[in-house]
């Protein structure tokens, strides 16, 4: 529609233009016209399935990394961990203790084996710092969850998360499994429920075009810094949480 328009527009200031001028300008615009030149945009298929690893680093990693990199000092003490403990390692600061946990006996990795939206075995009170990175979009029972993270944190304790909001079905058991994506009202609302609503801050990363970008399967080493350091809340591609369990009153006696 765009180059039909320019073309329009070319024809009407013909007697404007040197003839050699407007024929560069008709084979540019013939060149646009055709089906493709969209590239990224004008295709049925992504260019990556596996995020965009295969081309570098996905986007959705890049905010990640930026918002536990902000948060380095709230990554100390005992820090507990999902599947692995890779952020724990590479942005912990004073840590005394690693922790991993998955519903996966079958991982090596793991020191605790359970279901967080069942996970009574584990004890309350225990961690300074929970690192839960895309993951609640796979389970179902949300809130369950949460209560659990907010119970094994230790009073003080932080809770870092990061959520998807735009994001393709998981390629392996997505169809089956993964079942949410969130905005920003929506985690400020459920992480104020069982966190309290001041203790509870929520950020969005990305903007239009790292969305498409996201969704096509390109890589963050694709864009520029600036494209990615552009934030508009109207297109988040990633929800991060930042809730903080509250210290226990001290029971006053004389009350």
């Amino acid at each position: 529609m765009l180059a039909a328009m320019s073309m329009f527009i070319l024809s009407t200031l013909r007697e404007k233009i040197p003839l050699e001028r407007r024929r560069q300008l008709h084979r540019r615009l013939r060149r646009l016209s055709r089906p493709g030149w969209l590239g990224t945009l004008r295709r049925t298929v992504p260019l990556s399935n596996e995020w965009g690893f295969d081309r570098g680093t996905p986007i959705d990693r890049y905010y990640i990394e930026r918002f536990l990199e902000a948060h380095q000092r709230d990554i100390r003490g005992r820090v507990l961990e999902l599947k692995d403990s890779g952020y724990t390692d590479k942005y912990g600061v004073g840590v005394t203790g690693s922790y991993v946990l998955d519903i996966n006996p079958a991982n090596t990795r793991a020191t605790i084996v359970a279901d967080l939206t069942t996970a009574d075995a584990i004890q309350a009170d225990q961690f300074d710092c929970f690192v839960l990175t895309q993951t609640l979009q796979f389970i179902y029972d949300t809130r369950a969850a949460l209560i659990h993270a907010h119970r094994i944190l230790r009073p003080g304790g932080v809770l870092l998360v990061t959520v998807p909001s735009v994001s393709r079905v998981a390629p392996r058991y997505g169809l089956q499994t993964d079942y949410w994506r969130f905005t920003a009202a929506s985690c400020a609302a459920i992480f104020g429920e069982i966190f309290g609503k001041e203790q509870v801050s929520v950020r969005a990363y990305g903007n239009v075009l790292t969305a498409i970008a996201f969704l096509t399967g390109m890589a963050y080493e694709e864009l520029s810094r600036h494209e990615l350091d552009t934030h508009d809340e109207y297109f988040p591609i990633l929800i991060a949480v930042r809730a903080i369990k509250l210290p226990r009153r001290i029971k006053n006696y004389d009350e």
